[in-house]
């Protein structure tokens, strides 16, 4: 089968070839429009590591690049509307060049851009007009760059921007109370590592939503040992956010404002243990609501503002952003109100929504938070019943008295119970007598008189000797077949086989 292939590959070659040499078919090249020494593949050109000092001049008149990549070079400038061929243009890499700015209107035909490049140049401003034109943009690279400074309103026009790289640039602030125009609705990443960042505003730090500070990296970075600060990012820390506890070791503070003093936060906490608690958490961030539903209930979550707000919009736990009508499933509902409700929660809901809500009296990140907690339904046990238990433990207790009373468990083995009770003795058939001992017996000699009369309570006690030495001390006690019950002085008294004289002696009466 492999060899099939081959030939078949072969052939086609060949079929290729041969078609080639024809002076009637002309082939076209793919290279028409693709600038010298660079590469188009489909959508794709690529002039990387050329050298290139300049963007070449003749881009692909052809609207199908999609990707353009311009890394490793040598540029040093962008001139206005150099975008202007690749309308479907969707990613743009400049990274490792010698670009020291932008410029106003160098991205200004770039409206469907998703994704810019620019790290590791020479850029040490970033302007108000330098990203004009990216609104759709929703990753920028900006790391390992020289930046020193951003205009307040540098990222004005980002609306749709995710992830944004600061890191590895020479920062000493950031205004984290408007993001220097960012919006917060679709922000996930904010990387401002390995800056010079000393003054972080503990309060408008903790105002951020928690979507985004678990996105926030400020590692790496001359923080001050603030008690309010570390009282917060231990906080961070505590609740497991990722951009905290991934980079723990790398989070330091200096502790007398010198660059050799520099402390691991939550390693070498002794510089704050002159701390009071109570003082460094005041004005921080407010705890999230804590909420426990159970599985198949609804839940309805209410945007809570100091104001009235025009627009409203949650960030769900998977960090899906939920806008009237609601989810993309369906799941979950954002009423005209502003008010999120779910009908029937499932696990997949629990975790921390997030209400973003905006106006002219509000701050534009103002939140409200809520940490929804799902958990199945218990088995209730069943009720313990105490008056069933109660009446039938009655009446089985009344049954045993009954039984005990009026059904004796042995009523031949008595006498009478005490003589409240008249018994009536039945002969047997083999002997009126029982186990008779080998010292005395015991033998009422007084028949009753009649029926209605009492039996004589006086009794006679025979005492029987061995007669015989062979036989041990064993009496054997022989009864005639005519032997009456009630007159047992014709009783004869057997040793071994011959008749011994019966001895009755008149005993002293038993009462």
């Amino acid at each position: 089968m492999a060899w099939l292939m081959r030939l078949g590959a072969l052939l086609c070659t060949l079929r290729v070839g041969l078609g080639s040499l024809d002076p009637g078919v002309s082939v076209p090249s793919a290279s028409h429009n693709c600038p010298q020494e660079c590469v188009c593949a489909a959508d794709l050109l690529s002039c990387v590591g050329l050298g290139l000092q300049d963007v070449p001049a003749t881009l692909p008149a052809a609207a199908a690049a999609a990707e353009l990549d311009l890394s490793h070079n040598a540029l040093q400038r962008l001139h206005p509307g150099w975008l202007t061929p690749l309308s479907r243009l969707r990613a743009l890499r400049l990274g490792h060049n010698e670009l020291k700015a932008l410029g106003r209107g160098v991205f200004t035909n770039a409206s469907g851009l998703r994704l810019l490049d620019l790290s590791s140049n020479g850029l040490r401003v970033l302007g108000r007009h330098d990203l004009d034109g990216l609104a759709a943009l929703e990753r920028l690279f900006l790391f390992n760059n020289r930046l020193a400074h951003l205009d307040q309103h540098a990222f004005q026009g980002l609306s749709a921007l995710h992830r944004l790289y600061l890191g590895c640039n020479e920062l000493a602030s950031f205004s984290f109370d408007h993001l220097h125009g960012l919006g917060v609705t679709h922000l996930r990443t904010l990387d401002l590592s390995s800056n010079r960042l000393g003054r972080i505003p503990v309060t408008d730090l903790a105002a951020l939503p928690a979507f985004l500070k678990n996105g926030l990296y400020l590692h790496n970075n001359p923080l001050p040992c603030d008690c309010r600060l570390y009282h917060l990012l231990q906080r961070w820390h505590q609740r497991g956010l990722s951009a905290v506890t991934d980079f723990a070791r790398e989070y330091i503070c200096l502790a007398f404002k010198v660059p050799t003093s520099r402390v691991r936060f939550f390693e070498h906490s002794r510089v704050f243990e002159n701390c009071s608690e109570t003082l460094a958490r005041a004005s921080l961030e407010q705890p999230e609501e804590q909420l426990h539903v159970q599985v198949g209930r609804s839940l309805r979550l209410h945007c809570n503002t100091s104001a009235p707000a025009m627009h409203v919009a949650w960030v769900s736990p998977q960090e899906e952003l939920l806008v009237a009508p609601g989810s993309r499933n369906g799941s979950i509902a954002v009423l005209a109100d502003g008010s999120l409700a779910i009908g029937n929660v499932q696990p997949w809901h629990q975790g921390v929504f997030v209400c973003l809500a905006t106006g002219p009296r509000l701050h534009h990140n103002q939140t409200h938070e809520y940490n929804v907690s799902v958990h199945f339904p218990h088995p209730e046990p069943e009720a313990f019943n105490t008056s069933y238990t109660t009446l039938l433990g009655c009446a089985v207790g009344l049954v045993l008295v009954l039984l005990y009373l009026f059904a004796p468990p042995c009523p031949g083995c008595h006498r009478c119970c005490h003589r409240t009770c008249r018994c009536r003795r039945w002969p047997r058939a083999s002997s009126p007598l029982q186990e008779l001992s080998a010292q005395s017996s015991v033998l009422s000699t007084t028949p009753p008189d009649a029926p209605s009369r009492k039996a004589s309570v006086h009794k006679h006690v025979v005492f029987l000797e061995p007669g015989r030495r062979g036989l041990n001390g064993r009496v054997q006690l022989a009864v005639a077949e005519d032997f009456d019950l009630y007159n047992p002085m014709g009783l004869r008294l057997k040793a071994g086989s011959e008749s011994t004289s019966s001895t009755v002696s008149e005993g002293p009466v038993i009462t």
